[in-house]
């Protein structure tokens, strides 16, 4: 019995030594832990309840814009973008919102609500934002502008269309090689895509005539 109290005195005494080197340690890398772990889930409920609230100001966004209240889809739309501006909602509300823009002939606010979109939206939702724009800009002249818009990386299902509206852009800027080229590239991207969409940038093409 004796043998094994030495033994158990001997473990505990090593225990000691053992806390005593690397107690510290320990309990900062436990409370490490801890504090990331409080962190993470504390960000996820986060994130769930901006996403929430989020949605629930874009609803009303999408109700305004079905009555055309051209005063609280802005209102919505600068909510969004000042409150939840990193959710997907901010992005989507910007667009539907310069859409309304657009059609109420208020281009200058549509080019804003673009261009927030186009600087904070991410993935495809960034893509349709410069797209639309470029075009805008096309519409305004502002010619050097919608190219600066389209020559940005962007997700490839988009190439056929920034290759077409540079060509648009182009075209109207009297550059008719340079336009010919653009719109080249956007009929290889489509070979698989035969269509309306397609006749229509061939018909552009055409329209340029024959390379000199």
């Amino acid at each position: 019995m004796a043998h094994y109290d030495l033994e158990e005195q001997e473990q505990i005494e090593t225990l000691k030594t053992w806390w005593n080197m690397y107690g510290n340690l320990v309990t900062t890398v436990v409370v490490a832990a801890s504090v990331a772990v409080i962190g993470w889930q504390g960000w996820n409920w986060y994130q769930r309840n901006q996403t929430a609230q989020a949605s629930a100001v874009y609803a009303v966004l999408e109700q305004a814009v079905a009555v055309r209240d051209a005063a609280k889809v802005k209102a919505a739309a600068g909510e969004l973008a000042e409150k939840f501006g990193r959710t997907s909602y901010a992005a989507l509300g910007a667009l539907q919102a310069a859409r309304q823009s657009f059609d109420a002939g208020d281009n200058k606010t549509a080019i804003a609500q673009l261009s927030w979109a186009a600087d904070n939206a991410k993935d495809e939702l960034k893509d349709m934002a410069r797209l639309r724009l470029a075009a805008i800009q096309l519409d305004e002249k502002a010619y050097d502008d919608a190219l600066k818009n389209l020559d940005v990386a962007h997700a490839p299902a988009f190439d056929a269309r920034f290759q077409e509206l540079k060509g648009d852009v182009l075209a109207a800027q009297g550059k008719k090689a340079d336009a010919r080229t653009a719109y080249k590239a956007a009929l290889g991207k489509t070979e698989e895509k035969p269509g309306p969409a397609r006749e229509l940038l061939q018909q552009k093409l055409d329209s340029l005539g024959e390379a000199a």
